[in-house]
């Protein structure tokens, strides 16, 4: 398994991480975030039943199955399972243990989705890829594979420079380390309060251009079929920090 900075993806997400990842009302979990996400997600889904690649702790799969889509998933982290198995059991959201670039779900979906820039935990551009085709491997014609990932920052790394600080606030800075010799980045998550002891945690991922994931979308079969700024529809623009595209296996497949 591939690593940046001695760091693998299983290691990380351990049982302090899964611990800590759910954090109600918000960041990710705001409601204006959430409530989007899944209403777009269950519009995709249509009357079909959805995959969640790296389901994680259920931030997302629980108020989708909420809406009346049935939703299983995959994840490769056993910490995460077990936080979302507080929330919903087995019956109500299945999960199989194991890499989402490889790892095979029972029967057929209309909705395979991947969302919080994940697909950038897999750290190299073959992995990245075999999970396109492992999402294609899920769907039925006219299935659709919805990614949401960050457009790499690139812009602000002037010469001789390699990290960005993308997020500073009262108690927190997110900042960046890029190699972009490999295509690799380190995102360092500084939080504080009003000791002299800071917390850090990383995570290692490889980044990825929109028009690369168009072409690893093609080598699997997929077309573009939209890409908004966020979940709520805005135009996708050369300023845009982050993307939701959906990816559509030809209905007549």
């Amino acid at each position: 398994m591939a690593n940046i900075g001695g760091m693998h993806q299983a290691e990380i997400r351990d049982v302090d991480a899964a611990q800590r990842y759910d954090t109600p009302g918000t960041g990710m979990f705001a409601p204006e975030v959430l409530g989007q996400t899944v209403d777009r997600l269950a519009e995709l889904a249509g009357d079909g039943a959805a995959i969640e690649f790296a389901i994680g702790t259920g931030r997302v799969a629980i108020p989708l199955a909420e809406r009346g889509v049935p939703v299983t998933g995959i994840e490769l982290s056993r910490p995460m399972i077990d936080q979302l198995r507080t929330k919903a059991d087995e019956a109500t959201i299945p999960v199989i243990v194991g890499d989402m670039a490889t790892t095979v779900g029972p029967g057929k979906y209309t909705l395979v989705y991947l969302v919080y820039n994940t697909i950038s935990n897999l750290l190299t551009q073959a992995a990245q890829v075999a999970c396109f085709r492992n999402a294609a491997r899920h769907l039925t014609p006219g299935g659709r594979f919805v990614i949401e990932l960050w457009v790499p920052e690139l812009r602000k790394l002037p010469p001789g420079q390699q990290a960005v600080v993308w997020q500073s606030e009262p108690g927190y800075i997110g900042l960046d380390t890029y190699d972009v010799l490999r295509q690799h980045v380190v995102s360092h998550h500084f939080r504080f309060d009003g000791s002299k002891q800071a917390r850090l945690y990383r995570s290692p991922h490889r980044y990825i251009w929109p028009a690369e994931l168009d072409l690893m979308a093609q080598l699997a079969g997929f077309e573009l079929e939209t890409r908004h700024a966020d979940w709520a529809g805005s135009e996708f623009t050369a300023e845009s920090r982050s993307h939701v595209s959906v990816y559509r296996i030809p209905p007549d497949r």
